[in-house]
């Protein structure tokens, strides 16, 4: 069967896709849940979870830079199985370990650099893929369905998870994720067709050759290259906080009440959810430099300042709220710029160096972010000094306040170099005629 006969059975064809994905990511994104709690019921480590994070963005950003030539000369489609095969099969290696009570950490460890490897193929393969599937006019919509269907995988995750362990225990979990890996495979398989133009004779090409063709053709567009430094820089922003620090801010800042933290965690993913259903209704348009500048701008003040200053849950939910609605303007922002602005003979190899350069900061936060906290914000705020003291007035004094000074600083910091970026003339010409 055939979906991309024209532009509406194209779109049908990434509706089809889409939703088997996000029935597939779900059981991934339960699975992952459920090992992060027993890793740390074993370990009663939070950096032990933390190196689990870890274990999959290395290896994921480090392949990326070598990844994207392969992609571009071969079947995205190919691609996206074989990855997809590769995960469920260290999947199914979990599950074994965990039924002859032989599971251990590091099994978790290497099972993760080795998702991490596959993924750093499978998702420009992606990302390519949802490029030819989607007509043009459409991009933003599909990057809207794509965030809303990221965030409410991060709402219902923990639910679920929770739910099927309560039941079948983790190898519940781990069953229903090779169920919806099975059926995003069959899926992919028969249904999809993802046309694609001939490339003619692979030549054998040196290991680094795609690597250096994405930095050359970035070189040469200052736009796209200062658009990725400047998520780059974002990302760094906001992974020093909220992968992390929110979490043990509000436990700290409630005297332990995980129900409220609960909460907070929840509307941020319903904002999410919100912001991609408003972008994939396409009735917002407008220029996608200010889509992702002015969005990352409001999500820092109002967001990163609001949980800062905040001392209840309902300060704290409306801050998540403006944290994590403008998200996905962020997101169908970049979209829209690198589809009509990237060769698709080429989109593969730029979109993983740009993944491997954008996405480095990530790891680099979440782990300086732990390291701040502890022993850098929470010690001087408990410290007395004048200092201390006067900022105490804004967020507070007393075990957690290191934290919300941390969500100040990034409030102030992500928001100057959002609106820095956005009076970049190279980048703001990226608004103007597409390329051909």
């Amino acid at each position: 069967m055939n979906f991309n006969k024209n532009k509406k059975n194209g779109f049908t064809g990434y509706i089809i896709f889409w939703l088997s994905q996000s029935v597939s990511q779900l059981g991934s994104a339960m699975t992952g849940f459920a090992l992060m709690i027993w890793t740390y019921k074993q370990t009663d480590s939070a950096m032990t979870v933390s190196l689990m994070t870890f274990c999959s963005y290395m290896p994921y950003i480090l392949v990326s830079l070598l990844a994207g030539s392969f992609i571009d000369k071969h079947s995205k489609k190919k691609i996206m199985l074989v990855s997809d095969s590769a995960a469920a099969l260290c999947t199914v290696f979990i599950w074994a370990m965990l039924a002859g009570g032989r599971l251990e950490i590091w099994h978790i460890y290497v099972v993760n650099v080795i998702t991490g490897f596959m993924n750093a193929f499978q998702q420009p393969a992606q990302s390519v893929a949802i490029g030819i599937l989607v007509p043009k006019e459409l991009y933003a919509r599909a990057s809207g369905m794509d965030s809303f269907s990221n965030n409410l995988l991060t709402v219902v995750t923990p639910v679920l998870a929770a739910s099927v362990s309560a039941f079948r225990g983790l190898e519940g979990v781990i069953l229903l994720d090779l169920c919806s890996f099975v059926f995003a495979f069959c899926v992919l398989l028969i249904f999809i067709h993802i046309p694609e133009k001939p490339t003619g004779e692979k030549k054998k090409e040196a290991l680094f050759s795609g690597l250096k063709e994405g930095i050359d053709f970035l070189r040469k567009r200052k736009g796209l290259a200062y658009m990725i430094l400047s998520m780059f820089l974002i990302n760094f922003f906001s992974r020093l906080t909220y992968e992390n620090i929110m979490s043990p801010m509000l436990l700290a800042r409630t005297g332990g009440n995980e129900q409220i933290m609960g909460i907070v965690s929840s509307v941020l993913g319903i904002g999410g959810i919100a912001g991609g259903l408003l972008v994939a209704s396409g009735r917002i348009k407008g220029s996608p430099v200010k889509m992702i500048y002015l969005s990352a701008a409001f999500s820092f003040l109002f967001g990163d300042l609001g949980i800062s200053f905040g001392r209840n849950v309902w300060i704290w939910s409306l801050a998540g709220l403006a944290a994590s609605v403008p998200i996905p303007f962020v997101a169908a922002g970049q979209r829209m710029i690198l589809y009509n602005r990237i060769p698709r003979e080429i989109q593969g190899r730029i979109f993983a160096v740009r993944n491997a350069l954008q996405y480095s900061s990530i790891p680099l936060g979440i782990l300086l972010g732990g390291w701040l906290a502890d022993y850098v914000f929470e010690p001087f705020m408990k410290g007395g000094s004048p200092a201390a003291a006067f900022l105490g007035r804004l967020t507070g004094t007393g075990s957690g306040s290191g934290m919300a000074l941390m969500f100040s600083c990034t409030a102030v910091l992500g928001a100057a170099a959002s609106i820095y970026w956005y009076g970049n003339k190279d980048i703001r010409a990226l608004d103007g005629k597409e390329e051909e």
